[in-house]
């Protein structure tokens, strides 16, 4: 029977987000074989910037001695080789249930206040730094002091740091809560499968120059990228799970966010590619280079985002400096209140959008999915909108921003991608592709 060509690329798409399986090895016994095969799988050639030069394998390698299944945190920090990012040695790590980053050493969980220097207390820190009170100066003296050690118990317990040559598998319905995986100065990791909910900081900071206003800014991303290379994120969902920002107070007549980013890449960070997640209902969603200050930056943070479904997010998908960034074949689902922006193009960046499909709430307006961070140009073509339940239809972001906005973004970032697994997808086809596969549940595991 003759193929139809949504059935063709729903095909191809099966065949192509997998992986590249290797060779069979031996692993832990408890595992399946899909499991074991997935675990040792190395992200398919020409996979987006990942896949430059050497590419990236994870634990391919790993002796079976190093491949575990973890269901609790002091687990999976042992599994990763201890607390620290030295131990190089290739690893697999399958997670199974629920891993919470607030849980203590004797498998009880801890709150906020278990975490808290003896001197902190949130009511005596908005009594201290209130405006009215305290003014528009940064916060400090011994309340601030006793934020910031705060901040310091609460990143030993729940930033959770990955050595290189390491590969993290959720099984089926696997969650990692309240923790941020810490990818910093390393080379060669896969995380896969997983739904990382509510990475929230308990002791945001009050900025009060941030901003005409002022923010709240909280530490802790889901995952944070941070001078490492050969970094590959695959078929993972992010959420806030039942603790999103919108259900928080307004302290200084600014709203307490308790959460960062999703998929922060930064600090001089560079080959990553994030393919076939899942980013439901979030704020701060991925940061791609950290500073305006053009040095050691400039040359780096090149990353691929392909194949992701944008549900309900906020801005930040992706913000991009300096760097060379391919956004192509992702599914954006946006609008309603506190929607900001979808393509952030900030200092000497780079991106390249390509057949991007984008379902908006009426209330958005198109000129306005592009926000001008300090850039000069954006190479945008192939996108495609259905908004407000309309019919879909071919669209000029890049024209519209500019027809709304001065000064106008040039339309050609001065680069075109070559590491593409397969050819892109015909834009219509793209809501529909990346549906059935992003996200955590769906590799066969």
């Amino acid at each position: 029977m003759r193929r139809t060509a949504v059935g063709a690329a729903l095909v191809a798409a099966a065949l192509a987000v997998t992986g590249t399986p290797a060779p069979a090895a031996p692993a832990a016994p408890a595992l399946s074989r899909l499991a074991q095969e997935i675990g040792r799988q190395a992200l398919p050639a020409k996979d987006g910037w990942a896949a430059e030069g050497t590419g990236t394998t994870g634990g391919a390698a790993a002796a079976p001695d190093r491949i575990r299944v973890v269901r609790t945190r002091a687990e999976l920090v042992d599994a990763l080789g201890g607390d620290n990012a030295t131990n190089a040695t290739p690893k697999i790590v399958y997670v199974a249930g629920t891993v919470d980053g607030f849980e203590g050493p004797d498998g009880a969980l801890l709150d906020c206040a278990d975490l808290a220097d003896p001197g902190y207390t949130l009511d005596g820190y908005l009594a201290a730094y209130d405006p009215a009170v305290w003014g528009r100066v940064d916060p400090s003296g011994p309340l601030e002091a006793a934020r910031v050690r705060s901040v310091a118990n609460q990143t030993r317990q729940t930033q959770i740091t990955v050595g290189a040559n390491t590969t993290i598998v959720g099984l089926r319905g696997a969650r990692l809560t309240g923790l941020t995986l810490m990818i910093d100065r390393v080379s060669n990791v896969i995380v896969r499968n997983l739904t990382l909910t509510d990475a929230r900081d308990c002791f945001p900071a009050w900025s009060p120059t941030d901003g005409d206003a002022g923010n709240w800014n909280s530490q802790y991303d889901q995952i944070s990228v941070r001078r490492s290379e050969h970094v590959w994120v695959d078929h993972n969902t992010f959420t806030d799970g039942d603790n999103p920002d919108s259900g928080q107070p307004v302290h200084f007549g600014r709203p307490y966010q308790v959460h960062d980013g999703s998929l922060d890449v930064t600090h001089t960070a560079s080959l990553v590619t994030a393919s076939w997640n899942r980013f439901a209902g979030r704020d701060k969603l991925m940061l791609i280079g950290s500073s305006n200050t053009v040095g050691p930056d400039v040359g780096r943070l090149k990353v691929t985002v392909h194949h992701n479904l944008f549900d309900g997010d906020l801005q930040r998908l992706p913000r991009v400096r300096f760097g060379q960034v391919d956004v192509h074949e992702n599914h954006y689902r946006l609008g309603g209140p506190g929607f900001a922006y979808a393509l952030g193009v900030g200092v000497q960046s780079a991106i390249h959008a390509e057949n991007n499909f984008f379902t908006l709430a009426g209330d958005v307006d198109v000129a306005d999915l592009i926000q001008d961070w300090g850039g000069t140009a954006l190479t945008e073509r192939g996108s495609w909108l259905r908004q407000g339940g309309g019919p879909a239809r071919p669209v000029d972001l890049l024209g519209a921003y500019n027809a709304a906005h001065d000064p106008d973004l040039d339309g050609d970032a001065g680069w075109t991608p070559t590491l593409r697994a397969a050819p892109v997808l015909p834009t219509p086809l793209v809501p529909l592709v990346v549906g059935a596969f992003a996200g955590a549940g769906r590799l066969p595991l």
